[in-house]
């Protein structure tokens, strides 16, 4: 398989090869100038104006659908030659059967997007890959039998996690969990395509933790967490514990006093309930 990645697409767009590609669907010439406006409309670096005789902003608000019409000329090509590919923007996967017809497919596919199309292949970025090595892709390790998160995406997830529950920010807990429930829910719809059940119970038992250090050290005396504790019933020793330490949110009081069930109700996303297909309320 051929791991393809363009470099600085966006910058090295043909101008006259794009008109060309929309040509051959749009015959409204109102339109055809406004996007030749659009890429010739320059750049702003500080107070001088930049020409841009090649390229589409990135972050243009069509810029990703020009690069789409860009690219569909390569997508046709793959197809009449009868390659399998996955594109998604510029990252590409061509696949082949084995590693000498995956370097004659990157050989082809070098020409058409180099010589004809005005792109350049990142030669540092681009590889021959196998399935049983792990192919890494949009964030997912893709491996023959099952596909696996990325673990620097885990490592960027449980970062903006650990940002967003400090245990010194001064807002209550259903604020925090407000907040938090966008990022968990972007996380559990974009990676549940991955084989990632175990992962995704890991990460709530370590956010539940989180929330349970960040409401021990806003009732600061343990005499708030037994009187917690009385309600529910617990039949336990009340035992004194340090309320602003990590290891007393794991503490059996803790979770007694914080189950599962009290987040729940507090509205906490469960990213679980999307691998198992249960309906998830959005909050």
């Amino acid at each position: 398989m051929v791991d393809m990645d363009l470099s600085k697409f966006f910058d090295t767009l043909r101008h006259d090869f794009l008109i060309r590609q929309m040509r051959k669907r749009v015959t409204d010439g109102s339109i055809l100038n406004l996007v030749s406006l659009f890429l010739k409309s320059g750049v702003m670096k500080g107070e001088e104006l930049i020409e841009t005789e090649e390229g589409s902003p990135q972050g243009g608000v069509i810029s990703p659908l020009l690069a789409n019409i860009y690219l569909d000329y390569f997508d046709q090509w793959t197809m009449s030659r009868g390659y399998r590919i996955v594109r998604y923007a510029d990252d590409i996967l061509i696949f082949a059967s084995s590693r000498k017809g995956a370097r004659r497919r990157l050989e082809e596919s070098r020409k058409v997007l180099e010589e004809e199309m005005g792109l350049v292949i990142n030669r540092e970025k681009t590889s021959i890959v196998s399935l049983d090595e792990g192919v890494t892709y949009l964030g997912v390790v893709i491996h023959s039998g099952y596909t696996r998160i990325q673990d620097k995406k885990l490592r960027m997830f449980k970062a903006k996690v650990r940002a967003a529950t400090r245990r010194n920010v001064p807002v209550n807990l259903n604020k925090i969990i407000k907040d938090l429930n966008p990022l968990i829910r972007g996380f559990a719809y974009y990676f549940r395509v991955a084989n990632c059940t175990g992962v995704f119970e890991a990460l709530m038992s370590w956010i539940r933790r989180r929330l349970r250090a960040i409401q021990l050290k806003q009732w600061k005396k343990p005499a708030k967490l037994h009187r917690r504790l009385r309600q529910l019933g617990y039949k336990g020793d009340f035992k004194n514990i340090k309320m602003s330490s990590w290891r007393s949110a794991r503490s059996p009081l803790a979770n007694f006093a914080m189950p599962k069930q009290y987040f729940t109700d507090m509205g906490l996303f469960d990213m679980k309930l999307v691998k198992t297909g249960h309906s998830v309320p959005v909050i």
